[in-house]
């Protein structure tokens, strides 16, 4: 009788929606991972390469795209410190006041008693089958760029992988913002009026080249997240706003290797996939510090350098990696008209980004290798040195099937004056 009622304990605890109470220690070492030491991995070491002649010795800490393309001879991985990224004051304390308010609700997508911070900071469990949404509502109420953050300039550059031909480049101005639930630009913690109840908002505008300049995207998310994105599209030659359907979140965005649903690493709702956390490991990750860079150029006024290009076809970027604790998660769609048969994304554990994620198509093959460079703001840009957030700095999608990469140089600056709310709005889009 005493093993039935465990038994019945635990499955209970499974299958509640609620929360056991998290602590602030735990809380502390959601944040603080590296305060007890750093990860290790035998003969791993700062300062060393890792490339095809050696890299079977490391397999356990790569993903499996990266450990065939470093097999192919595609790129070389240099390794990196692994260093603690100091997280905004604002938001653990905010985590630390609600946290224990928040639960998911009965179905996929639905949470309930978010106010600020990380929703669920408590250190996931292969038992409770709902620890992928956690995490993935994670990411979705994330740091990535404070309450809001401007991309500027943003490069894309357009390769073919057979012969490293750059086919195109487009030069970018993005602009992101939080309009609920924001900790440290003011207004604290919502922008008001917003009837709607948007929760974050994206507003991008081409400078360059003249075929596609003054194409402008627009994308209001709610906060309620079973609720479809409003999207628009301003199209300079025909001088209109279209409304976008989001089902063409899966199409290529102007030609690129990249779909709106890669936007931030990954666009998308949490009830757009179904979530499973896999486990936890200590992986590499290109996650470092850019001021620590051996290799740049193009410089900013600001003297912040962009990083350079190297491996085969110019398709990868010159940034260390860093031995990292990961949650790895699987997402598959919801929707059976996706392209997209699954996911596999690795969760920095520290900062709930996306710093690596695999993009499977429908028969279970490799498409697409999405990798984004994360820089510790406090290593960033001058104007970045007191965010405490980890910023893009660098991207590489690389899809396996048309041979052929997008990269991406950016110059991230975290400043509300930046970002002001009616940047996002449709009349501005038309110029009215």
């Amino acid at each position: 009788m005493k093993h039935k009622l465990i038994g019945l304990s635990v499955l209970a605890a499974i299958l509640s929606p609620l929360a056991q109470a998290v602590t602030d220690a735990e809380i502390d070492a959601s944040f603080s991972p590296y305060d007890k030491g750093v990860p290790s991995f035998a003969d791993l070491k700062p300062g060393m390469t890792i490339n095809k002649g050696n890299v079977d010795k490391y397999k356990d800490v790569l993903d499996a795209a990266t450990l065939n393309f470093v097999k192919n001879g595609w790129h070389d991985i240099e390794v990196g410190a692994t260093n603690s990224i100091a997280y905004d004051k604002n938001y653990i304390a905010a985590t630390k006041k609600y946290a224990n308010q928040v639960k998911l609700g009965a179905k996929l997508g639905t949470i309930e008693g978010v106010q600020a911070g990380r929703p669920f900071p408590a250190e996931p469990s292969l038992q409770d089958p709902r620890a992928g949404e956690k995490l993935a509502f994670n990411y979705k109420y994330g740091m990535i760029m404070g309450d809001s953050g401007r991309i500027y300039p943003f490069y894309w550059y357009y390769r073919d992988f057979n012969n490293g031909k750059l086919e195109r480049s487009i030069s970018f101005d993005f602009h992101f913002i939080n309009f609920k639930h924001r900790v440290t630009q003011p207004p604290v913690p919502d922008i008001t009026p917003n009837p709607e109840k948007w929760y974050r908002g994206v507003y991008a505008k081409v400078l360059a080249p003249l075929d596609v300049k003054d194409t402008q995207l627009l994308i209001h998310r709610f906060d309620d997240d079973t609720k479809a994105d409003d999207a628009y599209l301003y199209l300079g030659f025909q001088r209109r706003v279209r409304r976008l359907s989001m089902s063409q979140t899966t199409d290529s965005f102007l030609g690129s290797d990249l779909m709106i649903e890669d936007f931030e690493g990954l666009w998308s709702r949490v009830s757009d996939f179904k979530w499973t956390y896999k486990g936890t490991a200590n992986m590499l990750l290109p996650v470092y510090r850019h001021t620590e860079l051996k290799k740049t150029e193009l410089v900013e006024p600001d003297g912040y350098k962009h990083v350079t290009f190297g491996g085969k076809a110019q398709c990868f970027f010159n940034t260390p990696w860093s031995l990292r604790k990961t949650y790895i998660l699987e997402a598959v769609p919801t929707d059976p008209a996706s392209p997209i048969g699954k996911r596999i994304l690795y969760m920095d554990a520290q900062t709930a980004i996306f710093p690596m994620i695999l993009i499977y198509d429908k028969k279970g093959e490799l498409w697409k290798r999405w990798a984004v460079g994360f820089s510790d703001s406090a290593y960033h840009a001058p104007a970045n040195k007191n965010a405490g957030v980890a910023l893009y700095s660098t991207a590489a999608m690389t899809d396996v099937q048309s041979n052929h990469c997008t990269n991406m140089r950016l110059h991230v600056i975290i400043d509300e004056k930046l970002n002001p709310p009616a940047l996002f709005n449709v009349q501005n889009m038309r110029g009215d």
